[in-house]
């Protein structure tokens, strides 16, 4: 067989333990399921002994009520600030005043210097809960195989698992989070693909990442000009 004919079949996507990303679950291809909630913060510097002492046992018990496993993750990267200058840019030529047109070409050049000399961080807190095969009394390496890949109907009945075990969970966190002065919010389908091709992608900073449902639209499509026949018009 000529190797430059032959199919390529390995891709990235075979390397990764991701199957998809559904109904704001991120379904494994060994079966397992997980939700991921993104939490606020507390500077716990600025508390009072008090109050930082309430927020220990807060998080004490916390931990001793769960009766399931979950990850917590702390995701640091660094800052994208361009937006934000450009906003200071529009603004400074839109103000009359030549005082405060001043203080906020000062202020942007301020930020420039402090992005430039520092490396902003920017800190995102997540508390991810799992649902395993084992929960539903199967055994995912028999039932599934070694393809690694999960049949629709095998999909759609694994989700539906998930969904009954996860919601009471997440109901559960939320609440003992809450207790400790933080909101959890769930992570939907958009922004855990948006999450997933950051970790992916680190150096893609600023990309414009697509809804699933425009992934169905053709990418590219043929013009309509005659005299440009045999061209092409990407989107």
């Amino acid at each position: 067989m000529n190797p430059n004919t032959a199919q390529i079949k390995a891709s990235t996507q075979e390397h990764l333990d991701i199957q998809e990303v559904v109904d704001n679950l991120v379904l494994l291809k060994n079966g397992a399921c997980c939700l991921v909630l993104q939490t606020t913060t507390v500077n716990f510097g600025l508390l009072s002994e008090m109050e930082q002492d309430a927020a220990i046992y807060a998080y004490a018990a916390f931990l001793n009520s769960l009766s399931f496993p979950i990850q917590i993750m702390i995701r640091s990267q660094k800052k994208d600030v361009t937006s934000y200058l450009k906003f200071l840019e529009k603004r400074e030529k839109s103000i009359n005043s030549p005082q405060l047109k001043a203080r906020v070409s000062t202020y942007r050049r301020f930020v420039e210097y402090i992005v430039r000399e520092n490396q902003v961080l920017d800190k995102k807190f997540y508390v991810i809960i799992p649902f395993s095969p084992l929960e539903a009394g199967i055994n995912s390496k028999n039932s599934f195989g070694s393809s690694r890949t999960i049949s629709p109907k095998d999909r759609a009945w694994i989700l539906e698992k998930a969904k009954n075990a996860l919601s009471p969970k997440k109901d559960h966190v939320s609440r003992q989070l809450n207790r400790m002065g933080l909101k959890a919010n769930q992570l939907n389908t958009q922004e855990l693909i948006k999450l997933f091709f950051s970790i992916y992608n680190p150096e893609a900073v600023g990309q414009t990442i697509l809804s699933p449902e425009e992934y169905q639209s053709f990418a590219v499509r043929p013009s309509f000009n005659k005299a440009d026949k045999g061209n092409e018009e990407y989107d």
